[in-house]
């Protein structure tokens, strides 16, 4: 099984976007000695929680600060920008790291619309359309494809490219990656329900695209892991405490996590746990039982890849949770 890394800077209490971006930096060394498979960076905009609202500038950081590992978006939100730009950037990130550079595409449907229209210089403030997304993306490959027969050069004009992956988190994403022939990446911690029908669709309607001959899914799920389950609960406790908050509309950073154990010990609505899913939006717990759960996942879903998502606040925690998920899935270090 391949793990990868899907980041996306978490802000927490106590320190500042300036710290996350560092320790994304230092998180990106470690995955790429422990011998994960790809580190993709997450793209957020007008938010206080995350650090990236542009992931090309800190993918090329990471990539310089790398050797092995591939490192690309997860994902840019097409619908805000020029297909024929988005090119040319992620082109020149693999002018500069050859074979390394993956293009991860998503919707912009959870960016909120005056921030859209912002974005997109767009005074009309239209909502993101699937069409107009599926549009874009067929100009992306175009612009992407030395040999498309363009009127123009799309520069750096080298061999190779990017690799292209579709990111989503519904049944209509994955059975637009299915129709495109595109490696898909099913974002299974935002809307869990959904995670089995869309992996079986997206296998079962698969059509080989001229660099995907077969399906190539990755299942990305929210991983919180330590040495026992108790120790793990107790980190976990930052993202149910997180989660209680935005329920009764109090907006804060992540919480550390012994303040979110004495808060959650208090009367109050706990939203993760009373959740009912197939599987838990959130694996959480001791390497082998975080290990089992996460393969029965793989198993069940066709899953040839999982995307880790850690939103942790102490940083030697997060380290601790990805160097245990290595060795738990016995990872070949570089």
């Amino acid at each position: 099984m391949k793990l990868s890394v899907v980041e996306q800077a978490p802000v927490v209490e106590g320190l500042t976007p300036a710290h996350s971006l560092q320790h994304s930096i230092e998180l990106a060394r470690l995955a790429d000695r422990l011998g994960y498979e790809r580190f993709w960076v997450a793209e957020h905009h007008a938010e206080i929680f995350n650090a990236v609202p542009a992931p090309e500038i800190l993918i090329a950081r990471i990539a310089a600060e790398t050797s092995g590992i591939r490192v690309g978006s997860g994902g840019v939100l097409l619908s805000l920008y020029s297909p024929l730009k988005v090119a040319e950037v992620f082109r020149t990130l693999h002018a500069l790291y050859p074979d390394r550079i993956d293009l991860g595409i998503g919707r912009a449907n959870r960016v909120k619309l005056p921030v859209f229209a912002a974005l997109r210089d767009d005074t009309a403030g239209k909502e993101p359309s699937s069409d107009d997304l599926w549009r874009r993306l067929e100009q992306l490959r175009a612009y992407l494809d030395p040999d498309s027969g363009l009127p123009f050069t799309v520069s750096p004009r080298m061999p190779g490219g990017p690799a292209l992956w579709l990111l989503g988190a519904s049944v209509s994403s994955a059975e637009a990656a299915a129709r495109l022939g595109l490696p898909y990446a099913y974002a299974h911690f935002i809307t869990p329900q959904f995670t089995r029908e869309a992996m079986d669709t997206y296998r079962a309607a698969f059509v080989p695209g001229p660099d995907t001959p077969s399906p190539r899914p990755i299942l990305s799920v929210v991983v919180c892991c330590a040495e026992t389950d108790a120790e793990a609960q107790r980190v976990y406790a930052t993202h149910r405490l997180f989660h209680r908050r935005m329920s009764q509309g109090d907006v804060r950073l992540l919480p550390p996590a012994d303040l979110a154990v004495a808060e959650m010990d208090k009367p109050g609505p706990d939203p993760l746990a009373e959740e009912s899913f197939e599987w838990p939006r959130y694996v959480v717990g001791s390497p082998d039982r975080v290990r089992d759960q996460l393969t029965k996942m793989a198993d069940a879903t066709g899953a040839e890849e999982l995307g880790v998502v850690s939103m942790i606040h102490d940083q030697r925690d997060r380290l601790r949770s990805y160097r245990l998920l290595a060795e738990a899935f016995e990872l070949t270090p570089r």
